[in-house]
């Protein structure tokens, strides 16, 4: 492709696991100037539960379209979570995009964790279900054989959606070292699990930065959504939380923690002190964009917190935190079994949560992510003021607690961060080194009482550890 003004306006494909969304970035001013949302709804028909794929590329077509009618947008990235790979054929999937929640490949973990590399090799850790994504290979290949035997590539979701538009396959860092057992960091290749298994042939696209154009938008697509002749460039993509991290790479210097938090609340201890990895407790190395490493911590708290509160979380009253906080109402982990600081709990409440104020529900579950949380980034050797990202941030309780809980500043982002920004930022050109520092002066522990939350977590620790 020639060569391009730098784009301001950035169309960032962003496929969550709860939402997709489609939306128009403004990289100057820092703002998205359109938004369309669609549920990513897992379809349970066929032969396993997986994402509807076509929908949501009929979603994207017309929130492109829509778009485009209203703003001009100079490229399209992409974003979406991670677990997930396609395996596809010439022009179509040869499987089912697996939804990474499903329980088919614990039908042969027994064979499998005699077959995946050590820890020591890869940094990822075992998961349940598909959340590794050899695992789901390895299902997928002695389930149907001869659906596997057809599969030209395996994509990472951000780069299947990137060829889906593109047509060109690439694999990216991010996406590839995200707890999939494919990846040896230290080596900087791919683990002995893929030799090992001869899938090789499913690994040939070629490695590309998340910040490169892979082509042009398909013509057919760029007919349908209504784009002049000019070609739209596609970027490679990148996993959603190293997208959310990326912002705060280019812009601050470190040591600093970045929280990036949705489904899923992911850490990312960049600058932070060396420390052994714990393989049980959702701890691995992470590989941002740049390809440098940091270590990183995962839980799945926004569907905990979900799950604390039945779902209709409402405001506490400052009357309803002291009660939880004096009387010490805990949530105990672990409500997603298998995942997190505390892999082998069970999730418990120290009280009956059926007899408790829909406020006083939204405390403790407030209280609890951040103490989940605090222990996550005390396992990653997390250091400097801690930048929380997504639904978090608006949640002053919880970032409270978690000041309270780690004794450093905790800050709520601000400005053009999260997802969206991140993946809008791989369209532009990397400034040069950062080296601004973080306002620690944001924090907003203010009107919390700071003392009576250190004791709360102190207590809520051992009754966890207990």
């Amino acid at each position: 492709m020639s060569a391009r003004p730098a784009p301001r306006h950035v169309a960032v494909v962003d496929i969550g696991k709860t939402n997709a969304k489609l939306a128009l970035h403004d990289l100057a001013a820092g703002e998205d100037l359109f938004v369309r949302t669609e549920p990513n709804a897992v379809r349970g028909d066929g032969p396993y539960p997986h994402y509807d794929e076509a929908r949501l590329l009929a979603f994207l077509v017309d929130a492109l379209a829509d778009c485009a009618g209203r703003h001009p947008f100079e490229a399209i990235s992409v974003t979406t979570h991670g677990a997930s790979a396609a395996l596809v054929g010439d022009t179509e999937l040869a499987l089912p995009i697996l939804d990474y929640e499903y329980d088919g490949p614990e039908s042969c973990r027994e064979d499998y964790d005699r077959l995946r590399p050590d820890f020591a090799e890869t940094l990822s850790p075992r998961l349940p279900n598909g959340l590794n994504v050899g695992a789901q290979l390895f299902w997928q290949e002695r389930t149907f054989p001869e659906a596997f035997a057809r599969a030209r590539h395996v994509l990472c979701l951000p780069q299947y959606w990137a060829w889906r538009l593109s047509g060109v396959a690439a694999m990216e860092i991010t996406s590839i070292a995200c707890h999939t057992d494919l990846w040896a960091p230290r080596r900087e290749d791919f683990s002995s699990l893929v030799a090992g298994r001869g899938w090789g042939r499913l690994f040939t696209a070629p490695l590309r930065s998340a910040f490169d154009a892979l082509g042009p938008l398909a013509p057919d697509l760029a007919r349908r959504i209504g784009l002049g002749a000019a070609p739209m460039p596609v970027h490679c993509g990148i996993h959603d939380s190293n997208a959310s991290l990326l912002p705060h790479l280019l812009r601050h210097a470190p040591p600093f923690t970045v929280l990036s938090t949705g489904t899923w609340v992911v850490s990312f201890a960049v600058g932070g002190a060396a420390r052994p990895i714990e393989p049980a407790a959702g701890i691995l190395l992470n590989v941002d964009a740049f390809g440098r490493t940091s270590l990183s911590g995962r839980f799945m708290g926004g569907r905990e917190f979900d799950r604390l509160t039945g779902g209709a979380p409402r405001e506490p009253t400052p009357a309803e935190i002291a009660e939880v906080v004096e009387a010490r109402i805990f949530a105990l982990p672990t409500f997603v079994p298998g995942t997190g600081p505390f892999p082998d709990g069970a999730g418990r409440w120290s009280r009956e949560p059926d007899g408790l104020s829909p406020g006083v529900r939204t405390a403790v579950a407030s209280l609890y992510c951040a103490m989940v949380t605090a222990e996550m980034l005390a396992l990653t050797g997390a250091d400097g003021p801690t930048i929380v990202e997504g639904p978090f941030a608006r949640n002053r309780l919880f970032l409270a607690a978690l000041q309270a809980a780690t004794g450093r500043a905790v800050v709520p982002s601000a400005g053009a961060t999260g997802t969206t920004a991140g993946a809008a930022l791989l369209a532009g050109s990397p400034p040069a080194a950062p080296t601004s520092t973080i306002d620690a002066e944001a924090s907003p522990a203010s009107g919390h009482a700071t003392e009576a939350l250190a004791a709360y977590a102190a207590d809520w620790l051992a009754a966890a550890r207990a």
